[in-house]
């Protein structure tokens, strides 16, 4: 696997940052799994001179931002027409209030993982979590340390949806119905959330209970709704179907939950891919097997 790797510099400057808190609870995980690492400059510098990597010869170097680091790594998920110059996807650690995070290549970077249906990875909650996917994916026993991830009993799961992305979602509602109804609660905005409830119904969810809290749609507020949960520590997973091909006029609000998510960057996981979404569903039984 080869994954882009940028993070702003809140998230790299010091010892305790999100960089490092991420690599020292995976970084066995990466060993294991041989992932490359395709790092940005400064997020390469840093680790470099910390050292939680030390000797990891598929820690890759890039070009500074600046000079173009992070719009290689837009290119290079979108594929150069050669394995050694195609990603599978970006873990790019947002702080929120940093303006780099919203230059052209920042969003672009994200827009085409989701267009690509590669994995966006922008929490070191995500990182964590995408990082024990695979392991387990790939064979190895359940870490321990990712057990946090997976108290499905104790967490609130968000699932939303645009229009053009619905029957996805409700196709992967269907496919992992039982994993989905292990978390303490669900929610999701108006029309998604009701067209989730019809389908636990049909599955012989209770009629007098609803499978999934509705809040308002996303363009009367339901985005934001969500994202306040999100701060209040009282949502911890989000899957997040996204249209990158038609204009959002609610894009403020879409926007304000991506934030939400990124500044509890080690509690909030956000999955946007439903490919991605499937193979977390498909670990999460086999984890527990």
């Amino acid at each position: 696997m080869r994954i882009g790797l940028a993070a702003n510099r809140l998230h790299h400057e010091g010892p305790d940052s999100a960089l490092f808190r991420w690599l020292r609870a995976c970084q066995n995980g990466i060993r294991e799994l041989g992932v490359e690492l395709h790092a940005v400059g400064r997020t390469y510098d840093a680790i470099a001179s910390t050292g939680p990597l030390e000797s990891y010869p598929a820690l890759k170097r890039y070009p500074y931002g600046r000079e173009g680091g992070l719009m290689k790594l837009v290119a290079e998920v979108v594929g150069m027409g050669t394995p050694e110059r195609t990603l599978d996807g970006a873990i790019y650690l947002i702080d929120p209030v940093d303006p780099s995070s919203v230059f052209p290549e920042a969003i672009a970077l994200k827009r085409q993982c989701v267009i690509h249906g590669k994995p966006f990875i922008s929490t070191v909650a995500t990182a964590r979590d995408w990082i024990e996917m695979e392991r387990i994916h790939a064979g190895f026993a359940p870490d321990p340390g990712a057990d946090d991830l997976h108290d499905f009993s104790n967490q609130t799961l968000a699932l939303i949806a645009h229009d053009a992305r619905k029957p996805q979602m409700l196709e992967f509602a269907a496919a992992h119905f039982d994993v989905l109804s292990q978390f303490a609660q669900r929610i999701g905005t108006g029309t998604t959330g009701q067209r989730l409830n019809e389908l636990a119904w049909s599955r012989g969810w209770s009629r007098e209970q609803e499978w999934i809290q509705r809040f308002q749609s996303g363009p009367l507020g339901g985005d934001a709704q969500i994202a306040d949960r999100v701060l209040e520590h009282r949502c911890q997973r989000a899957i997040f179907f996204e249209d990158p091909h038609v204009a959002r006029q609610h894009e403020a609000d879409i926007q304000l939950l991506e934030r939400a998510v990124t500044t509890v960057t080690d509690e909030a996981v956000c999955i946007t891919a439903p490919g991605i979404a499937a193979r977390w569903a498909q670990a999460a039984v086999l984890r527990r097997r």
